[in-house]
């Protein structure tokens, strides 16, 4: 049931759903073969994919608020414990750290290339996706994944490089409070994510939806929080933008039930971005338009009291 500040815009049923992990992909190169979730309805078929980045430090069993939204109303959402997780030593590697967003991207990659494996690895679900319905999708490191997919181009601090690392495969983005340019970074920035100094969103012309929470005050620009609106005002056009008024990194609670970074938790908020982050999946991939019609004509006005949305 919804609460009297929310609308359900989707309007969709939701479904029971089956998640299996860890299936492990072998990854040559990689310090550790690589662990995946994948979560999937039961029922359905044609059934479009999401491929969801953790944020820095957290692993495939997060984002369960999202990950079980989506997947109960269609879509299979695949998960990996991406080399920069708590789950590993990488806080005492500091030789790893500037390549770690580059073995982020590598391991979606790996996922693309397997996804007949996965599809395997999950009971009843053989035959029942479509390989060319492909979202990438990402909260805050994660959203930095998702945009390196569809055309953000990032200079590599080891060699200076922005090197195109899209994948023709991947059809649209969600990015959930992530990073924007590499002006006004603080030092902590710089010493601890070198590769937000160059972020490049000009080549970014497919689809896209962008999250931003109008508290999230991170430490890594001081812009702030007019930082995290980037990916959405510096890419091309065919975007669109949810602000979520009072939204604080975790954007009511994303990153799990009773996930302790939550600083923002709030039922409403978080109901809020399950909502559009959906009807937009399904507007994206051709399931269904009129929850996203419904969203937008309840959001973009800017009276609603929990977000605002814009398109370009």
């Amino acid at each position: 049931m919804t609460s009297p500040r929310t609308t359900d815009f989707s309007r969709t049923p939701a479904t029971p759903t089956v998640s299996v992990k860890p299936i492990v992909l072998r990854a040559p190169g990689r310090d550790t073969d690589l662990p995946v979730r994948v979560t999937a309805p039961v029922t359905g078929t044609r059934l479009p994919f999401v491929l969801f980045a953790h944020g820095f430090g957290s692993h495939l069993d997060g984002y369960a608020p999202l990950v079980d939204h989506w997947a109960s109303h269609g879509f299979v959402v695949v998960q990996a414990t991406h080399l920069d997780s708590a789950r590993h030593d990488v806080f005492a590697d500091t030789r790893r750290r500037p390549r770690l967003w580059r073995d982020r991207v590598h391991d979606m990659t790996r996922i693309l290339d397997q996804l007949d494996t996965l599809e395997a690895a999950v009971p009843g679900l053989a035959g029942r996706a479509d390989h060319d319905r492909i979202v990438a999708a990402g909260h805050s490191f994660g959203g930095q994944t998702a945009g390196v997919l569809v055309g953000l181009l990032v200079t590599d601090p080891l060699t200076g490089v922005a090197e195109d690392l899209s994948d023709p495969r991947v059809m649209a983005s969600v990015q959930l409070a992530t990073a924007g340019s590499g002006d006004e970074l603080t030092p902590f920035a710089l010493e601890h994510a070198p590769w937000l100094r160059g972020q490049d969103f000009s080549a970014v012309t497919r689809p896209g939806l962008v999250v931003a929470g109008d508290a999230d005050e991170l430490p890594l620009s001081t812009r702030g929080t007019a930082w995290t609106r980037d990916p959405y005002t510096l890419a091309g056009g065919g975007k669109s933008l949810l602000t979520v008024h009072g939204g604080q990194h975790s954007l009511g609670g994303i990153a799990g039930y009773g996930a302790a970074e939550t600083t923002d938790e709030d039922p409403d908020r978080l109901a809020l971005v399950q909502q559009v982050t959906l009807t937009y999946l399904q507007h994206v991939t051709g399931e269904d338009q009129r929850g996203w019609e419904t969203a937008k004509a309840a959001l973009t006005g800017g009276t609603h009291p929990l977000g605002r949305l814009e398109s370009k």
